[in-house]
């Protein structure tokens, strides 16, 4: 606001002189104006003034409060206020590239395409303009924004960064209309921060994951998990075995174009083929593929590890889906094998027994084949370079084969027959993700005692460091840590329609996104969160 309004002549020379004097009273020695908007421009000394003689006054100058932080989900760490009008997306304001860095055109064009102004490239900033550049110190995907001089500057070491410092920017302007002065620092807490969605057992469109995949880079989340292969379905195209694949599925071409969207938008879609148990929709084509007990109980998806034709076809779909799915990372499964839920593993499953015993000694236990299965898939992947992931019931202590180091472990449940706590784990020095069920689970039709989860028990409750139940494992193993995601399973598939699922999950999905971001707790409280997050997504 202005600090003073000198109408002009018309107020007469009395007014005129009043105001004069009262500039005169409020000017520093220096010649600065006083107050909470720092040094005014244009307000020197004045000369002597008079009641006969008066001098014009100089015009006084717009002032500024110091700003605050931009309002956005996940919130920034790190805001230096300064003072200044901010910036705002004008008709002649445009996003350019810095030179040297034109790959990130891609993330230009968006970003002018959600502000509704130009993209004008590779070109020189001038007023009014948003710079996006490469270039600094700083770990990946962090970022710098700068507002100052009508101008903001968005810098990261990487794409993605910069990227993020995009998604600051819309938020604010967004929420607000504009961004506020100052400079935003800011970097994730973890890694790995994404969303899972169960496509096996209930099948959801592309356009549905498409609008998934949008929504999680707006909460600068990076990993979406597609477990596509159950006892209820398989859910993607094959060329392999095309038998097995449900009349409801993803084409190839289909999951490019998602796969596409994520990389622009620097999310990796990690695939999951779930083995050697949920397997039902691969058994259901090959019968002879089915694990039997010594009664002639035939457990639902469990196949026959003793069986070569069982590795044999699970290979030729990891090989075949190697080639759709280019990112980073290969989930590959290994938890609730049903042989290994019994009592009495090598009594139930005597042929299983043999088999472990013919391969790894007389000692060898059922465990130690199911160990070996999941170390000969992760053999097929590795050469990829794929970092390979497993669920935590998928490694099993006391064998005499061990789960390759290099295996990370999904922590979601301590609830199964002879689970271990993450901290065993840990303890071994193995790196860890959170998925824990009680807080980041969203099962369809909220079977065994799942209810879905709030965005509040997140928010105010849960941290990566709390991998099991409610208590968070010792602060020294954060590092081990690498972050968390927020799993939709669709047990009853029924349940729930597509429409309701992306509702049900929205708000606790932005609170995870939230607590991966910046693990501390929140300054904002969970109402003020929650109105945000409605405001500017």
């Amino acid at each position: 606001m202005m600090r003073y309004s000198i109408r002009g002549p018309q107020a007469g020379s009395s007014l005129l002189a009043a105001a004069v004097a009262l500039v005169t009273l409020t000017a520093c020695s220096d010649g600065s104006a006083t107050g909470p908007g720092g040094p005014t421009s244009g307000v020197g000394t004045p000369s002597a003034v008079t009641s006969e003689t008066p001098e014009p006054s100089p015009t006084p100058t717009r002032t500024y409060p110091l700003s605050t932080a931009p309002l956005t989900v996940p919130a920034v760490r790190s805001h230096e206020a300064a003072r200044g009008p901010g910036w705002r997306p004008v008709p002649a304001a445009g996003v350019v590239v810095a030179a040297g860095s034109e790959e990130l055109a891609d993330e230009g064009r968006l970003l002018a395409g959600e502000l509704k102004i130009a993209y004008r490239g590779a070109v020189a900033a001038r007023a009014g303009d948003v710079e996006l550049a490469l270039g600094g110190k700083g770990a990946p995907e962090s970022y710098t924004l700068t507002t100052r001089d009508n101008r903001v500057r968005i810098t990261g070491p990487d794409e993605a960064g910069v990227f993020y410092g995009t998604r600051t920017l819309k938020q604010s302007v967004k929420g607000s209309g504009a961004m506020p002065e100052g400079k935003v620092t800011d970097a994730p807490a973890k890694p790995q921060r994404g969303l899972m969605v169960d496509i096996a057992r209930k099948h959801f469109t592309a356009g549905w994951i498409e609008a998934r995949v949008r929504e999680m880079a707006d909460l600068k989340l990076n990993q979406l998990g597609l477990h596509f292969s159950d006892d209820q379905g398989f859910r993607i195209e094959s060329d392999s075995h095309p038998e097995i694949v449900s009349a409801q599925h993803l084409t190839k071409a289909e999951v490019r174009r998602i796969v596409d969207l994520a990389r622009s938008l620097h999310i990796t879609v990690i695939p999951e083929i779930d083995s050697p148990g949920h397997l039902g929709a691969v058994i259901a084509a090959h019968p002879d593929l089915q694990l039997r007990s010594a009664s002639g109980r035939a457990p639902r998806g469990a196949v026959d590890i003793a069986n070569p034709a069982s590795a044999k076809i699970v290979d030729e779909l990891l090989r075949e889906y190697m080639g759709l799915f280019p990112g980073g990372y290969w989930h590959l499964g290994a938890d609730e094998y049903v042989a290994l839920m019994s009592k009495d593993p090598e009594a139930t499953y005597p042929g299983l027994a043999r088999a472990a015993r013919a391969k790894y000694g007389p000692s060898a236990r059922v465990q130690d084949l199911a160990t070996g299965w999941l170390n000969d898939r992760a053999a097929v992947v590795r050469p990829s370079g794929r970092t390979l992931k497993a669920w935590n019931d998928g490694f099993f202590p006391g064998g005499v084969v061990g789960a390759d180091k290099d295996i990370e472990v999904e922590y979601w449940t301590g609830k199964e027959l002879g689970a271990r706590p993450p901290t065993a784990y840990l303890s071994a020095g193995r790196k860890v993700v959170n998925l824990n069920d009680e807080y980041l689970y969203y099962v369809l039709g909220e079977p065994n005692q799942f209810t879905y989860p709030t965005g509040r028990r997140i928010y105010e409750q849960w941290t990566p460091l709390v991998l099991r139940g409610t208590t968070p494992v010792p602060a020294r193993y954060g590092p081990q840590i690498l972050g968390g995601r927020f799993a939709v399973w669709c047990d009853l598939s029924q349940a729930q329609t597509q429409a309701q699922v992306a509702d049900g999950i929205r708000t606790p999905l932005t609170a995870t996104a939230q607590k991966l971001w910046d693990e501390r707790k929140p300054a904002m409280s969970w109402e003020r969160f929650r109105d945000l997050a409605a405001k500017v997504r």
